[in-house]
């Protein structure tokens, strides 16, 4: 008897794959990392053929440690880093290039020449997003004007474009041999081609971006028996797919308008549940797919999208040499009683939500003698939270809704003096759940909703359950100043690129 449900969590740095019982506890996982690509300054890409290694060997490690076969899976799921951009050969399977990922800069002039005409909201209506490097649509653009031969063969349809689950799903439903070329709605709205009310790809933006729709995947709901898998998954139903952000909103069981979580990854997510209506912003957030379950109507969101938040604490750990592991920042940054004067902004990829300002560049400001790798420490998880912050305040003037708690996930929250630092200053208490691994959570209540698994998303939010909460503790005088401050450093960072 099926016992458990399987969730393929595909991220920026790592690919994992985690088994979930009834309860959401984890029965066994196991993680692997893959490498960063960095040709040129802004320019992120991944192997997309390693990540596909990885991702079988990831499930084959984790179904070992748990003595685990297919016969004990329900179901799978997938969630993945979303706007990473994948092109391949239909007949052969393999990549024509290496994926560009979400954070890359390289399509800036195509962003600058559409802002042209119609400035930076150009698509704003119909896709619920601004003109920005951050979009997949974009991306793929890039693609077909660099790679030879490509925009022909796209449009005979012999090249296949998706996001990284689009990629996972049709190797894992058999690749060449008849592999399913899939997207869900939640990956479809990054892509900047889907329309929010028809949830179908844009005729017009396809005109006017010259994307053939050959190569475009199939939109299909987020929970949902898309097929049987192949291989180290042989005939389990592949039946749920989100978006790493929405898994999140899902496995948090923001199942409500108005409840909202965060995400603390290599980037930092903020998503608020908005209902079946999309919800335009007027405050530089994203106007995006929740979920859809099903025939259901779909969910959708508003999200804040900051590019980097975890991935500093990776930085001062590779590039700078401070600390030899992640978690050692909390120590160091606790050696301090505050940060000095110090604020980090690590506007490395530009800045996202709410500015949407790619001529911004990472700065570190405030610095005097006094100041020592303690408070360059604090300064980089600080500017986490800080971004946070301006995320919040964005949602609430756009909602109209004042958030009484913040939910949190992500590898970070188990850095307390991080989590008593955001709820300092957002003045709100902040809440860890007891289990943080809700991204793949969120793919596996997917997947195990379309086979009746769980019954229903009341077993979502009866599973959900508080580790810890953490309330504010500092004066509104002292909050008011230190934002006020990160406002000044955020300011010093515009315009770099011109």
């Amino acid at each position: 008897m099926a016992r458990y449900v399987g969730a393929i969590d595909q991220g920026t740095t790592s690919t994992r794959f985690i088994v979930f019982d009834h309860g959401g506890n984890i029965v066994a996982v196991d993680q692997k990392e893959h490498a960063q690509i960095m040709p040129a300054p802004g320019w992120v890409e991944h192997d997309a053929g390693e990540i596909w290694a990885n991702t079988q060997e990831v499930i084959a490690l984790a179904l070992a440690k748990g003595g685990l076969t297919t016969a004990d899976l329900a179901a799978v799921g997938i969630t993945n880093q979303r706007e990473t951009t994948v092109l391949w050969d239909k007949a052969s399977g393999q990549p024509v290039h290496n994926a560009l990922v979400w954070m890359d800069t390289r399509t800036a002039d195509l962003v600058g020449a559409l802002a042209v005409d119609g400035g930076q909201d150009r698509l704003r209506g119909k896709t619920g997003l601004p003109l920005a490097t951050y979009f997949s649509g974009l991306k793929l653009r890039w693609l077909l004007d660099s790679v030879p031969g490509a925009q022909a063969r796209a449009e005979a349809g012999e090249l296949l474009f998706g996001n990284i689950d689009t990629w996972l799903a049709w190797n894992l439903t058999g690749g060449a041999e008849g592999g399913l070329h899939i997207t869900d709605v939640t990956n479809a709205s990054r892509t900047q081609l889907m329309n929010l009310e028809t949830l179908d790809w844009d005729a017009e933006i396809l005109a006017l971006l010259k994307i053939p729709r050959a190569c475009l995947p199939e939109i299909r709901s987020s929970s949902e028996v898309y097929g049987s898998c192949t291989g180290g998954l042989a005939g389990v139903p592949l039946a749920g797919i989100l978006g790493d952000q929405q898994a999140a909103l899902f496995g948090q069981a923001c199942l409500a308008p108005g409840e909202a979580k965060n995400t603390y990854g290599t980037g930092c997510f903020m998503l608020m549940n908005t209902g079946e209506k999309p919800f335009p912003s007027q405050h530089g957030l994203l106007t995006t797919l929740g979920y859809k379950l099903g025939e259901a109507p779909a969910v959708y969101a508003l999200e804040g999208s900051i590019s980097i938040s975890g991935a500093l604490v990776q930085w001062l750990r590779d590039n700078l040499g401070l600390i030899s592991s992640a978690p050692e920042i909390e120590a160091l940054a606790a050696s301090v009683e505050d940060n000095g004067d110090v604020y980090f902004v690590p506007a490395f990829s530009g800045l996202y939500a709410p500015h949407w300002e790619d001529s911004a560049r990472g700065v570190i400001v405030g610095l005097t003698r006094f100041a020592g790798k303690g408070h360059l420490a604090r300064a980089v998880l600080e500017a986490t939270a800080f971004q946070t912050r301006e995320v919040l305040d964005a949602m609430t003037k756009d909602s109209g809704v004042a958030i009484t708690e913040l939910r949190t996930d992500g590898g970070m929250v188990v850095n307390e003096l991080l989590m008593q630092f955001q709820s300092d200053i957002l003045g709100v208490p902040v809440v860890r759940p007891r289990v943080i691994e809700t991204t793949a959570l969120g793919a596996a209540y997917a997947a195990g909703l379309a086979v009746g698994y769980w019954t229903s998303t009341d077993d979502i939010s009866a599973n959900w359950g508080v580790d810890k909460r953490w309330h504010p503790a500092m004066e509104e005088d002292r909050r008011a100043v230190l934002y006020g401050k990160w406002n000044k450093a955020v300011s010093r960072s515009l315009g770099w690129i011109e």
